[in-house]
């Protein structure tokens, strides 16, 4: 098998990935009908901005304490229940907008609650991989799961711009895309319970020390490669991957087009980001140079996306901009999990979607603001400037770092690795 794809010679990876799959397209194809849902009761930039901040609050609440629980409960049990706790506030949402009776406190408030299953189900998918194929496939597995997600994001808004075109491009046609992203979650709950348990390699788990998020925190501290990570990841998860909301808004504002133009942007990025993910996939060590490089380079290309002339123009970048920005997220992924200590990785993994993803409900309403003040192309320029100045600073802290604390690093590395032993026990 080709090394790209040598992960997919596990039989319960394959499962796995096949559920994500459909899961994913289902979630893609919600992004953009909630999008649109918004736009029909508002045509509202800033109220587009506050949905997508109040979705991944959560993110930024709870997922200290849902990295705590990946590392004391065993994964595959957590992801059931997120499932379940994803799926009933999409069914609610798309009900009430098929039914017509929808109001925009009713979307700010169930994606709220979508989010905090999504705040309890990232850590443990992302900690949950290595469990699956073991720590000599975990980058290319991380590879291929982005890959995954990305041919999702390809075929999911696509599928979605279609869809609520067809049935009218109203509220009730947004309802029924989400609708069936409720029904999308049953795939990933069948193929967890399809898994051999008897190949699984379980973390350990750890006890219930009252330390235990603080312990995480400490240890990410520590580190000051994972430091410079996850800054990266803040500046550009903060400020410039609003794709959701600054698509919306260059589709509708600035080139007049509707739904189905709208929706073929996220397909089309998704082609350089599916392009990235592949590449990624195929580097059986990913390099922290590739993290700050791929950012910068993002960041650089965002601005120029927020200055090109016409729709065509600005959609031909697009690819360039998906594949910067899974290149640098897959490789920060990759990298926090192969280089944390096992009984540290859900936490990590936790802190890591928290920065990633926690950021996005200060920074959305911000953003959406400028757009609805200034223009929607200030977005994406403002952003991207924002994010490389930022990733320009944490680079300049972590070379004054690195150069003065080396050995002292890999001290403290060391030492956490050893850390309370007697507090750890074996996942049933």
């Amino acid at each position: 098998m080709s090394p790209t794809f040598r992960a997919l010679a596990n039989r319960n990876y394959r499962i796995y990935i096949a559920g994500s799959v459909l899961s994913n397209t289902g979630t893609w194809m919600q992004r953009v009908a909630q999008d649109w849902l918004v736009l029909q009761l508002t045509h509202s930039g800033t109220a587009l901005g506050i949905t997508t901040g109040l979705q991944l609050l959560p993110a930024l609440l709870f997922s200290p304490i849902a990295g705590v629980v990946a590392d004391r409960v065993p994964k595959r049990t957590i992801l059931r229940f997120t499932q379940v706790a994803m799926a009933l506030p999409a069914a609610l949402l798309g009900l009430l907008a098929v039914t017509g009776v929808v109001q925009t406190w009713q979307v700010y408030v169930l994606a709220f609650v979508f989010g905090i299953g999504t705040a309890f189900d990232a850590p443990a998918r992302q900690s949950f991989v290595v469990e699956i194929v073991g720590r000599d496939d975990l980058a290319n597995a991380v590879g291929l799961n982005s890959a995954s997600f990305n041919v999702a994001r390809m075929i999911g808004p696509a599928v979605a711009g279609v869809l609520i075109a067809a049935l009218g491009s109203g509220a009730s046609a947004a309802g029924w895309v989400i609708l069936i992203n409720a029904i999308s979650y049953l795939p990933v709950f069948i193929s967890l319970n399809l898994l051999d348990g008897s190949l699984l390699r379980p973390s350990p788990v750890t006890g219930t020390r009252k330390r235990a998020v603080r312990d995480g925190v400490a240890y990410v501290r520590s580190r000051p490669d994972l430091v410079l990570i996850l800054c990266c990841v803040f500046f550009v998860g903060t400020f410039g991957m609003n794709f959701q909301m600054t698509s919306a808004l260059m589709a509708t504002s600035v080139f007049h087009k509707g739904a189905g133009e709208y929706g073929l942007l996220a397909s089309i990025m998704a082609v350089g980001s599916l392009a990235g993910a592949l590449l990624a996939a195929g580097r059986t060590k990913p390099r922290l140079s590739f993290v700050v490089l791929a950012g910068a380079a993002f960041s650089l290309i965002e601005i120029g996306s927020g200055l090109m002339p016409s729709y065509v123009t600005f959609a031909a970048v697009l690819p360039l901009l998906g594949l910067a920005a899974l290149t640098m997220i897959t490789s920060a992924n990759a990298m926090i999990q192969m280089t944390s200590t096992p009984m540290m990785r859900g936490r990590v993994a936790a802190l890591y979607m928290m920065i990633f993803l926690g950021g996005t409900p200060f920074g959305s309403p911000v953003i959406g603001w400028v757009g609805e003040t200034f223009g929607a192309r200030w977005m994406l320029v403002g952003g991207g400037a924002v994010s490389f100045l930022g990733i320009a600073a944490a680079t300049a802290w972590y070379a004054h770092r690195h150069r003065s604390g080396e050995l002292r690093a890999a001290a403290s590395d060391l030492r956490w690795r050893s850390v309370r032993r007697e507090d750890v026990v074996r996942a049933g």
